[in-house]
C-alpha cells in the first residue's frame, strides 16, 4: 500500500540525517509543503532548532515574479524559517534518499492576505470578517488561487501535488488563543456561521433566487437557538429545519457550484503547467456543506477531476468509503501518528486495515517531522508489518 508523509522544508533543511531517517521508515513518498499557512511547530530532532515560527502564510521556494507582475494578490514569501528555495533543497536532499517527492499545497486559508487586504475575506451574517478564510467566490481571489495551485504544484522535480483548502474555509479555525468554543455550534451552527455575506456572494445568493438581505436577516434568526443551547444538531436536517428547506438548499446549492468551479479551474491550471503523469489530488471531505482544510466535495464529481482524495481518518476511517464507491481513483487514508496531536500510532497498522477494507488505496501520514522518537518507531514498525 503505497505510503506517504508530511514533512515541511525546516525537517530537512540543516539536518543532514532526517532524509534517511524518513526513508527509514518505510514509506514510498514524502508530500512536501511547498505553499503553507502560519504555524508554530516542533522539531525534536533537529540539530539546530527546537520551534520553527512561520509568521504568516508564505510559499517556500521563489515566486515567479513575472507571473504576479502588476497584481495586488500575490504570494508572500517566507522569512527566515523557510528562507531561499528552501522546498528545492529540501526536496532535492528527499529524492537523493530515494523518495518521491510530491507538493503539499495549501491554498483558501491565508491571515496575512486577510489582514492586508480585508475586502478578500468571509463575513458572516453578523458582519464579522475572517480573515484567515479568503472568499472563494470574489473573483480576484480566485484568480490568486488557480494561479497559486499552478505555481506551488508544479515544483521542479516534483511528480505530484496534493491541493489543500481548495473550498470554503469557514468559522472552524485553529487560531492563537482560540477562545470561540463556548458554544457548541454543531455541524448546522458551522455551516450557518460560515455563509459569506461579501458583495461577491450576495450577488450569488441573488442568481440562485435568494434575496441577500432577508437571507441574512434568516441566518441570524436561525442562529438564535443555537446561542441559546437549545438547538439539537443533525447536520443538513438541522440546518433545513433552523433555515426552511428551500433557502438551505439554494444555499447550498450557490456554494456548491463556486467551489466546484475554482477546483476544475485549479486543477486544470495545474494540469497545464505539469508535466506528464504529473498526479493531482486534493484534500477532501465527502460532505459537500462542509468547510475547512478538507475541502467538502461531491465524490463523484471531485473524482472526475482530480486523480484523487486525501481523506481524514484520524478517529475513524468513515469518510473513505463515499469516495471508494466511485470505484475510480486514487483514495488516500490520511491518519496522524503524533501522540501528542491526538494520533495513535500504536494502532496504525490495526487503524490501516480497517481504512483499506472501506476502500482505502493509499496511505498518509501526518506527519514525520511533527513525530517523536516513539511515535516513529511505532509507524515504522507498523508499515513493517502491512
Amino acid at each position: 500500500m503505497r505510503t506517504s508523509t508530511f514533512v515541511y522544508p525546516w525537517d530537512v533543511n540543516g539536518d543532514p540525517d532526517a532524509a534517511r531517517r524518513i526513508a527509514d521508515l518505510g514509506v514510498q513518498q514524502v508530500t512536501l509543503a511547498a505553499a503553507y499557512h502560519s504555524t508554530r511547530a516542533l522539531t525534536p530532532r533537529h540539530p539546530r532548532h527546537r520551534i520553527v515560527t512561520a509568521e504568516h502564510a508564505a510559499v517556500l521556494y521563489p515566486v515567479d515574479r513575472q507571473r504576479w507582475q502588476g497584481r495586488e494578490l500575490v504570494p508572500y514569501e517566507a522569512g527566515d524559517w523557510a528562507p531561499g528555495d528552501a522546498y528545492g533543497e529540501a526536496a532535492e536532499a528527499l529524492a537523493g534518499a530515494g523518495l518521491d517527492v510530491h507538493t503539499w499545497v495549501v491554498l483558501a486559508h491565508n491571515s496575512r492576505m486577510g489582514a492586508e487586504y480585508p475586502g478578500t475575506s468571509v463575513v458572516n451574517a453578523y458582519g464579522d470578517r475572517y480573515p484567515w478564510a479568503p472568499c472563494i467566490a470574489q473573483p480576484a481571489t480566485r484568480a490568486y488561487l488557480v494561479d497559486l495551485a499552478a505555481e506551488a504544484a508544479t515544483r521542479p522535480g516534483a511528480s505530484g501535488t496534493e491541493l489543500e483548502s481548495l473550498g470554503w474555509y469557514g468559522l472552524a479555525h485553529l487560531h492563537a488563543h482560540d477562545k470561540i468554543g463556548g458554544v457548541g455550534l454543531g455541524e448546522a451552527g458551522q455551516y450557518l456561521m460560515s455563509l459569506c455575506f461579501c458583495a461577491s456572494c450576495r450577488e450569488g445568493y441573488g442568481q440562485h433566487g435568494l434575496d441577500p438581505v432577508q437571507l441574512k436577516v434568516a441566518v441570524r434568526s436561525a442562529l438564535d437557538p443555537v446561542w441559546r443551547g437549545r438547538a439539537t444538531d443533525d447536520g443538513w436536517v438541522t440546518v433545513e429545519k433552523l433555515l426552511g428547506a428551500e433557502t438551505a438548499a439554494a444555499t447550498r446549492a450557490y456554494r456548491d457550484t463556486t467551489a466546484r468551479t475554482l477546483q476544475e479551474a485549479a486543477v486544470a491550471a495545474v494540469r497545464a503547467a505539469a508535466p506528464a503523469d504529473f498526479q493531482v489530488l486534493l484534500h477532501a471531505d465527502p460532505v459537500s456543506y462542509h468547510c475547512g482544510a478538507n475541502a467538502g466535495v461531491d465524490p463523484e464529481h471531485i473524482l472526475s477531476v482530480a486523480d484523487g482524495v486525501v481523506v481524514p481518518c484520524t478517529g475513524g476511517a468513515g469518510l473513505v468509503r463515499p469516495f471508494a464507491e466511485q470505484g475510480r481513483g486514487v483514495v488516500a487514508a490520511n491518519f496522524t501518528v503524533v501522540r501528542g496531536m491526538g494520533g495513535s500510532p500504536d494502532t496504525l497498522a490495526e487503524d490501516v486495515r480497517a481504512a483499506r477494507d472501506l476502500g482505502a488505496t493509499q496511505l498518509r501520514l501526518y506527519h514525520a517531522g511533527l513525530a517523536s522518537d516513539g511515535d516513529l518507531e511505532a509507524v515504522a514498525g507498523a508499515l513493517a508489518g502491512l
